[in-house]
């Protein structure tokens, strides 16, 4: 059976991914499963050339033990506050400083935010994923939704900025929602389903 490998060190993350791609007929394993203990630096501009970067370096490593019958899966995600100019960005994961750290993360958000309007806090999310096949193909993919910046957290879910953003549809925080709501509307969600058919065909190859 191919492998499907996710290229992240991020457990919540690759929970969510493996649980997004879970019916497929691909073994899906993270770098702990595969025994890779690789800290990518992301220093790219873009959400994509950081998500490149990641599935690429994997997929050297993969190809450089003699791994056969794999596929690299990456993706670098974000929020983007109209208010701030697109920021956080690409550093959303380290927007105060050190990485990772949701909390101050968070506190950070509803600081820089505190004198908007509701209607300059309109955000979007951002995924971007980066596929690369056994021969090296890159397959680049991008997911959005768009939401509110909340004036406090809501929800116990899910993780990163999730308890602050509002998904109107659902009046709800994405911290709000069960996993299997979020997974049908989230950016990753929405990204991951793209990708489907992509990889549905390199698993019939």
């Amino acid at each position: 059976m191919k492998k499907l490998i996710l290229a992240s060190n991020n457990l919540k993350k690759v929970k969510e991914m493996k649980e997004l791609l879970s019916d497929l007929n691909i073994e899906i394993k993270s770098l702990k499963e595969e025994e890779i203990d690789v800290e990518v630096v992301e220093d790219g501009k873009t959400f994509e050339e950081n998500a490149k970067k990641k599935a690429k370096e994997i997929y050297e490593l993969l190809k450089a033990r003699g791994e056969k019958n794999f596929l690299v899966l990456s993706d670098d995600s974000g929020l983007q506050v109209d208010y701030l100019n697109g920021a956080p960005g690409i550093y959303s994961a380290r927007y105060a400083g050190e990485h990772g750290n949701d909390k101050k993360n968070n506190a950070k958000l509803l600081e820089e935010l505190r004198n908007a309007s509701s209607d300059e806090r309109r955000a979007k999310f951002i995924c971007q994923i980066a596929l690369f096949d056994e021969m090296g193909k890159y397959y680049p993919i991008t997911g959005e939704v768009k939401g509110i910046i909340l004036n406090e957290a809501y929800g116990e879910c899910g993780f990163g900025y999730d308890p602050l953003f509002l998904y109107e549809p659902l009046k709800k925080s994405f911290a709000e929602l069960t996993s299997e709501e979020k997974n049908r509307v989230s950016h990753r969600g929405v990204a991951l389903n793209k990708l489907r058919d992509i990889i549905e065909d390199l698993i019939d190859e």
